[in-house]
């Protein structure tokens, strides 16, 4: 690494101060720090894209590893399923070359499926989804009133008397 010290980066300012000139270099400075900025942050970005590449050849070899043990895990179980349906086959004194047995399903329930009934059109009697004893219970509103007509159904009644 460069051995960079305060001695030395004082020694760079006064040389730069000389040579620029006190008028430009603020302009110099902010420029090289600029351009110093850019240059992290290019430095950031390929380090982070070689980190990315790594990971996702790292991914790649997972991927294959679990694809490999996956397919030997299939090839295990169908291996072992053969071997099973072959014993249960030499058991029942049946000898099926390589072909599964075809059968049928036994139908349990013998009664033949109901017939379509088309639904009652009682839509323009429905008319709300909320039923009416649910509402009478909760006492929602089941009418709509005028504010007028809730104001003179809940007004006082007038007393005769007078003061």
């Amino acid at each position: 690494m460069l051995d960079i010290g305060i001695s030395k980066i004082m020694l760079v300012a006064g040389i730069a101060l000389v040579v620029i000139g006190p008028e430009r270099l603020p302009r110099v400075a902010r420029m090289a720090g600029t351009l110093i900025g850019r240059a992290q942050r290019y430095v950031a970005d390929v380090k982070a894209e070689v980190n990315r590449s790594i990971e996702l050849e790292e991914l790649t070899k997972v991927r294959e590893q679990f694809e490999t043990a996956a397919r030997d895990v299939s090839q295990s179980v169908s291996g072992g399923i053969d071997d099973a349906t072959r014993d249960v086959n030499a058991a029942l004194g049946q000898h099926v070359d390589g072909d599964t047995p075809t059968y049928e399903p036994y139908n349990w329930d013998r009664t033949p499926a109901p017939a379509y009934k088309p639904p009652k059109k009682n839509w323009r009697i429905k008319r709300s989804a909320v039923p009416q004893w649910y509402k009478k219970s909760e006492n929602v509103r089941r009418h709509v009133q005028s504010g007028a007509a809730r104001v003179a159904r809940f007004r006082p009644a007038r007393s005769t008397r007078s003061f």
